[in-house]
């Protein structure tokens, strides 16, 4: 068989992708691989908004890139790196405009300008919006774009090897879903848009497809991953299905209840109240049903979250898609009754480490979206900047990309992808045995260790056993087997499959959590429960050893004028 060789091989075709392969549609041959249809992606799941400084409000203040920065930077708990933050805030009134010329139907406000709403830990009403289903809007107008370039899309193929040597990235091997097939593919430049890996864990708003396999492939194939340890829990996750109820319910008004009645987050964030950043709500949370005052239930104990008192015609109005979430899938009629809710996993701030330009360790390799790490959300993300990462720092990775190709001349190495489709093949072959243990018996202990050990508060003893219980699923998986050898259309070999990365970015999660022993964002230790600036204002750069453990060395955090100090709402 002929390999192929292509220009540009982007994986992943959700908001960072397809703006990738807009920015380099017509001067080089560009392929973007999905493992389900584009709009299918995660970036679709999106709902509240994407954060732009245009100034847009009923009470005419004002509003600047700088401030949107500075808001970030602290949201960030100082851990970001402000040149990269500054692009992203700087960038942010333009892109938002170029998706609306692109025909993006954004909510307006009676003047016709953008509609803009409060978001947690944002000083200003800056998140533009589309109702509440903001991310569908966006990836259908950017998939509408794509075609009409004509850009190829492979949709159902998942990439499940990065192809790579200790300097440069030669391709992927990709599963063929369709066709049952593993197929090889030579690419000069590689952009990995994979989206997060939320399924490591029990309870997460992400989608089923969210199981970080490009963070693993490329942590295997030697590309550095970036502060792993640091995991956005979402604040209000509908119990039981997990599905996530908006930040905009409360950029709305929506306020949090406790089973005395009482709006408990005066006790955490008396200024803020609903509308601290996310780490701070979660916790909040967390520590109302740790200590009792929450409301019990089947699935689990829980918080309401009330919008009653903003009508139906404003519910229906700006939150249409979560009113008709709660009635399919809980019952409940938010214009009647109360959320039931619960802290979900919800982002990854960590990731393959890359500088504003995407580019991660390893020559003609990119990464851009939840998957890179910039860093741009540091120790905690505010909501409506993840929408705004993927197509800012989508684009400039395109950029970069095409950059990179006029500027050097690429021959992938071909033996070298021969190799690995070998190697991957006898793999998959070993995983379709049928005799040995079942993946969704190691992912669900898995999930279950780290949502109990790895989860919003951390100590040294639980993170310990998070560790020792990951080493073992790591032995255990070397046995795994699916339940069929058939490829055509088989997720469970594509689970087992995916279950390698997991692995890998579950343990880099536990081993830099208990490398940290401080406080910071979303990351929260018992028994450091302290920021420490003298010791961790750095990030945690973790490669795979030699003994096949992750190794972590310390990462200075770029500063542009923005000094740490206390951080309070």
């Amino acid at each position: 068989m002929t390999i192929p060789v292509i220009d540009i091989l982007i994986v992943g075709g959700g908001l960072a992708g397809l703006r990738a392969a807009l920015e380099l549609s017509g001067r080089y041959g560009v392929a973007v691989l999905s493992k389900v249809h584009p709009v299918r992606s995660h970036s679709i799941a999106a709902q509240g908004g994407i954060n732009a400084a245009l100034g847009n409000n009923p009470e005419g203040k004002e509003d600047t890139w700088q401030k949107h920065a500075f808001d970030t930077i602290k949201g960030s708990d100082f851990l970001a790196d402000q040149h990269a933050v500054e692009m992203l805030c700087r960038e942010a009134p333009t892109l938002v405009y170029e998706m609306e010329h692109w025909g993006c139907p954004f909510s307006r406000f009676p003047d016709s300008t953008i509609a803009q709403r409060p978001f947690g830990g944002a000083g200003f009403p800056r998140t533009c919006y589309c109702a509440d289903t903001t991310g569908h809007a966006l990836l259908n107008t950017l998939y509408e774009r794509v075609v009409e370039k004509g850009i190829r899309i492979l949709d159902e193929w998942e990439a499940v090897c990065l192809v790579a040597d200790d300097e440069t990235c030669h391709g992927v091997i990709a599963f063929d879903l369709r066709q049952g097939r593993l197929m090889p593919i030579a690419a000069r430049a590689t952009l990995f848009a994979t989206g997060g890996y939320g399924r490591v864990y029990l309870h997460s708003t992400n989608a089923l497809i969210n199981t970080g396999g490009g963070i693993g492939m490329a942590y295997l194939a030697g590309a550095p991953l970036k502060d792993m340890e640091f995991v956005q829990f979402h604040p209000t996750g509908l119990v039981g299905t997990n599905i996530l109820m908006s930040e905009a319910c409360r950029g709305e008004g929506g306020i949090l209840i406790n089973s005395k009645g009482e709006r408990f987050m005066a006790r955490y964030a008396p200024k803020a109240m609903e509308l601290a950043p996310r780490d701070i709500v979660a916790r909040s949370i967390a520590t109302e049903i740790e200590e009792g005052r929450g409301f019990q239930h089947p699935l689990g104990t829980y918080i309401k979250l009330d919008l009653r008192h903003l009508g139906k015609e404003k519910i229906t109005r700006r939150l249409p898609g979560i009113r008709s979430i709660c009635i399919d899938f809980a019952g409940i009629d938010p214009v009647e009754d109360p959320i039931p809710i619960m802290p979900c996993q919800h982002y990854s701030m960590g990731g393959i480490d890359t500088n504003e330009k995407g580019e991660a360790g390893l020559k003609g390799f990119f990464a851009a979206g939840e998957c890179a790490c910039v860093s741009v959300h540091g120790a905690n993300r505010l909501g409506g900047n993840s929408l705004l990462e993927t197509i800012v720092f989508g684009k400039a990775a395109g950029a970069a990309m095409k950059t990179y190709l006029d500027n050097n001349e690429i021959i992938p190495d071909i033996r070298l992808i021969e190799k690995a489709w070998i190697e991957t093949e006898q793999k998959i072959v070993r995983l379709s045995r049928n005799n040995g243990e079942r993946p969704y018996t190691i992912r669900n202990e898995l999930a279950k260790a780290m949502s109990s050990c790895v989860g919003i508060f951390r100590e040294k003893k639980e993170l310990a056993d998070a560790i020792e219980v990951i080493e073992h699923l790591k032995k255990r998986y070397a046995m795994a087997a699916a339940s069929s050898s058939r490829r055509h259309m088989n997720y469970d070999l594509l689970g087992a499959i995916e279950l390698e990365s997991m692995l890998e970015a579950a343990h880099c999660i536990a081993i830099g959590a208990l490398a940290r022993e401080e406080s910071r964002g979303a990351h929260f230790r018992r028994d450091f429960p302290g920021r420490d600036d003298n010791r961790f204002l750095k990030h945690t750069v973790t490669r795979k050893g030699k003994d096949g453990k992750p190794v972590i060395t310390p990462l200075k955090v770029t500063f542009a004028g923005y000094e740490p100090t206390e951080r309070t709402y």
